[in-house]
């Protein structure tokens, strides 16, 4: 017991004066960037900036057109499609990331006007916890929040919950300097803010308020901008970087070609600038329009749309997105650095196994006297409660190891409660750190008599004991086994007691009791059933699992090797302390951090350091957390996970919160990011093969002196409105469990892999022979119906180079149907890529893929049949749509036969 003393604390005056010097105890707010700026960050994503480049070029284009009486006000029809294109990509994402944001604050709310008690002007009082200051004296009591940091001047068998800092449930405090325990993360003299008192009670100085504390340097450390650019926004740079060499390349192309074209022709004598200007400012044109076609307009908003589509679909499988990259950086990552206490275990105590004698080890039968002495011995020689308010999961009031005690009652069919309040306390030792254990006398109406009941450390228990039924030496060997496994034990004894005899005494045990012993119970904070599959799933795939906990190294590899992280013989090199990590050079650690597994004692700041030297390395990491310690790391991550009862500080510095806390929903998170990377590729086949194709068309009839059959309506359609739903047609194709047999892609890789940049300039090529035939054979031959069609005509007329004539309305109209077809029937290609299976497998489980596919179709119909002068067009027979639907699917069918000549070959 410590020592009392007489406590008046601070004046009105000192506590003015303090506030002053050191600040009020609260912390300091990241500063809020305004909703303008966070609108106007989404126009950095680099195929936007092309797009935006896009659009001034068009725009040029179409003032002029218009200025010179070309064109009438439809000249604007194409950079109004581009500015709809930028916007709705843009709002979309802030939209969608807003409103998670708003969901997260509801999530996250911090209360600072919680009471507490402190001594001012000689007397006890309450008040609220932000108006704590330095040199204050505060008092503390089972369950309350710490207020601030500060030096211990008594504690009372106190024990406290540090796992917001350290990871630790439980840490004994004391200020006799002979009980500091030398390994603790921090003094055993100290109390920190943020933590709460699981048992016990004490009075502290507080010593440090607000951002100075522990926690609020943690708080800190969280808001430091360390973001690093995600994998896909890389890649999307590099793939914006390709598309703007690529299309200044070809306008470049078209210049030099069309100038050497001119002046190979021309008789210099007779050279006129006017004419020349004329040709020139044309060829500009042609070469400004090869760029702005050659920008995907729909990529920007099939991104979104996919990151958006993906936000909401996680939602339902425990992962609230904050923001919207993270749904696909998860697909990217390679390393996972994890908490123990939260994440892999439950965060609740309970017993692993009962060694009561005469007593099943798994059950507990109240009938016998065996049986009824343990289930009172638990109830009530305990000060903890249970709390059912929550229907998910019972709440422990007080000591957790006491609360294990409880719970393994209630999972036995038996009340504690009934059996503590029938049951007449006479006398009571609470448990302290000194003592080592608690003892209780009731008068028993379950027994029938007077009982002394105590518990403690086992080891403490069994000396007091003179009635031992098994061999001490079994007992030894039980509890050595547990402490193996890095898990508590505590000890249990009774005495029927005669009479008014006491057995306390002096504040101890009499020494002539005659206490028989009762068993030990082994007490852990077990792992989640789904952890060791799910840490398997993600090892398969490629991810390295580390664990970065504030625990002793023998409970953190008791952990690891319960996940199937740590094998028996796994070399020591594969662990690091604390402080062994805080000692070491960076160099020296790039050396251990590839083959490091646990790193225990970990500090906060250690975790983020790990972090930042794993990115060093070319590492995506992803790092989980629930507590304030976490923070820093969190934030460093590429992608931040924290758990839905987390820390408030833990949760503003997460991208992603798992609102079920559970690893398993991290590995389907994974999955998630690697469909939703393999959606994104899938789009990028299905534009670029379109672009391609538009480009080339274009790039032909620059040297051929033919206009494209092509309107900037139809090219709008195209571009983006189908675009659209073509990404949202591949968005909702449902993730694929088989990706997480893949090893993470690497940060090098192109967006744009060879089979895809193979598949592109094919299909590609062919749509382009196939389109350039038709314009050839268009404007050679009336065509009134496809049932006139003559495949001689189309091979004579290919290579025909002469004037030919005007192609009619209803020959455009058939054009620009097989166009779009032949990208419908691509997009069932694009679905099965990387699929190796037929697009045709599992289409009844793509409801949203065929919905958008016959949204297509359907709209095709409506712009091709009323679409009239707008879109310069006229209906088309009912015939004509049958052929085009059967002839334009053999892309499909092509498609499906090379599918399942590789599936052969592979086999």
């Amino acid at each position: 017991m410590q020592q009392q003393h007489h406590y008046t604390g601070l004046t009105d005056a000192e506590v003015l004066e303090s506030r002053k010097k050191h600040g009020e105890n609260v912390l300091t707010p990241p500063e809020k960037e305004s909703l303008w700026k966070q609108f106007l960050e989404k126009f950095t994503d680099p195929i936007i900036i092309i797009l935006l480049v896009a659009l001034v070029l068009s725009i040029g284009v179409s003032f002029y057109e218009y200025l010179s009486g070309h064109n009438g006000i439809s000249a604007f029809l194409e950079p109004a499609g581009i500015l709809i294109a930028v916007l709705l990509a843009t709002v979309v994402g802030f939209y969608f990331e807003l409103s998670a944001n708003r969901k997260f604050e509801v999530l996250n709310k911090v209360n600072d006007d919680t009471l507490i008690k402190v001594i001012r002007n000689g007397n006890i009082c309450e008040i609220a916890k932000k108006e704590v200051v330095v040199g204050d004296i505060a008092i503390m009591g089972t369950g309350e929040e710490i207020p601030a940091d500060g030096e211990l001047l008594e504690a009372v068998s106190l024990q406290i919950n540090e796992s917001t800092l350290t990871g630790e449930p439980v840490i004994k405090k004391t200020v006799n300097p002979a009980d500091f325990d030398s390994d603790a993360t921090y003094p055993s003299n100290h109390a920190l803010k943020g933590t709460t008192v699981a048992d016990g009670h004490g009075i502290m100085k507080i010593t440090k308020v607000g951002d100075a504390t522990e926690y609020g340097k943690v708080y800190e450390g969280s808001q430091i901008d360390s973001s690093v650019e995600t994998p896909l926004n890389k890649q999307l740079d590099r793939l914006a970087d390709l598309i703007t060499k690529t299309s200044y390349a070809i306008a470049i192309l078209i210049v030099a070609g069309r100038l050497i074209v001119y002046f190979h022709d021309l008789d210099m004598a007779a050279f006129d600038w006017i004419l020349f200007g004329g040709y020139l400012l044309k060829t500009v044109m042609i070469a400004v329009t090869v760029i702005v076609v050659a920008v995907p307009e729909g990529l920007p908003m099939s991104v979104t749309l996919s990151l958006a589509l993906s936000m909401k679909r996680m939602l339902s499988t425990n992962n609230l997105v904050r923001k919207m990259h993270a749904c696909e950086t998860m697909g990217a990552a390679t390393v996972i650095c994890t908490d123990k206490t939260g994440t892999l275990t439950q965060n609740q105590m309970k017993i692993y196994r009962t060694n009561f004698h005469d007593c099943d080890k798994e059950a507990i039968n109240t009938g016998t006297e065996t049986g009824k002495l343990i289930a009172e011995s638990i109830a009530v020689n305990s000060t903890a409660y249970l709390d059912f308010s929550d229907k998910t999961k019972i709440k422990v009031l007080g000591n957790p190891t006491e609360g294990a005690l409880l719970l393994w009652l209630h999972d036995n069919k038996i009340n504690y409660l009934p059996l503590r309040e029938d049951a007449e306390i006479v006398e009571q030792l609470t448990f302290s750190t000194e003592r080592k254990y608690m003892a209780t006398v009731v008068n028993s109406p379950l027994l029938d008599k007077k009982v002394l009941y105590v518990k403690g450390a086992p080891e403490i228990v069994l000396a007091l004991c003179k009635n031992v039924p098994v061999e001490k030496d079994e007992i030894n060997a039980q509890l050595l086994q547990y402490q193996n496994q890095a898990m508590r034990t505590l000890g249990f004894a009774y005495q029927y007691v005669d009479g008014s005899d006491s057995c306390i005494k002096n504040g101890a045990l009499s020494d002539n009791l005659n206490l028989t012993y009762m068993g030990i119970v082994a007490i852990s904070d077990p792992i989640r059933k789904e952890v060791p599959g799910a840490v398997k799933d993600c090892i398969d795939a490629g991810i390295s699992v580390k664990i970065v906990t504030g625990d002793t190294p023998g409970t953190a590899r008791e952990i690891g090797r319960q996940i199937g992280l740590w094998a028996d013989n796994e070399p020591e090199t594969h662990h690091l302390t604390g402080a062994e990590f805080a000692a070491m050079s960076d160099e020296k650690l790039h050396e251990r951090i590839a083959g490091l597994k646990i790193l225990s004692r970990a500090r906060p700041m250690d975790k983020q350091r790990l972090v930042q030297l794993l990115q060093g390395k070319d590492q995506v990491v992803a790092v989980t957390g629930d507590g304030t310690n976490d923070a820093p790391a969190l934030n460093a991550a590429q992608v931040g996970l924290s758990m839905g009862d987390g820390t408030s500080v833990a949760k503003e510095a997460s991208d992603i919160t798992i609102l079920d806390n559970s690893f398993s929903s991290i590995s389907r998170a994974v999955m998630w990011g690697r469909s939703l990377y393999q959606n994104i590729q899938r789009f990028i086949l299905f534009q670029m093969t379109i672009n391609v194709a538009a480009c080339l068309i274009v790039l032909i009839g620059a040297f051929l002196g033919t206009e494209s059959p092509l309107t900037v309506t139809q090219m709008l359609w195209v571009n983006l409105i189908m675009d659209t739903f073509a990404a949202l047609a591949l968005a909702s194709l449902p993730p694929n469990e088989k990706v997480m047999k893949n090893k993470p892609r690497k940060t090098s890789d192109h967006i744009i892999s060879k089979q895809m940049a193979k598949n592109i300039l094919t299909a590609g090529m062919i749509f382009v022979v196939l389109l350039f035939g038709l314009i050839q054979y268009f404007k050679y031959t009336d065509v009134k119906s496809l049932t006139e069609f003559s495949i001689l005509d189309f091979i004579h007329n290919f290579f025909n180079f002469g004037s030919g004539g005007k192609l009619t309305h209803y020959e455009l109209s058939l054009f620009f149907t097989i166009f779009v077809m032949l990208q419908f029937w691509n997009m069932f290609n694009a679905k099965a890529f990387m699929t190796g299976k037929s697009a045709f497998k599992s289409l009844n489980k793509c409801s949203g893929f065929l919905f958008i596919a016959v949204i297509i179709l359907a709209g095709q119909w409506v712009i091709v049949t009323l679409g009239g002068e707008m879109f310069n067009v006229v209906a088309l027979k009912p015939l004509d749509w049958v052929i085009i639907i059967a002839a334009t699917s053999v892309v499909l069918w092509v498609g499906e036969i090379k599918r399942f000549a590789c599936k052969t070959v592979s086999n």
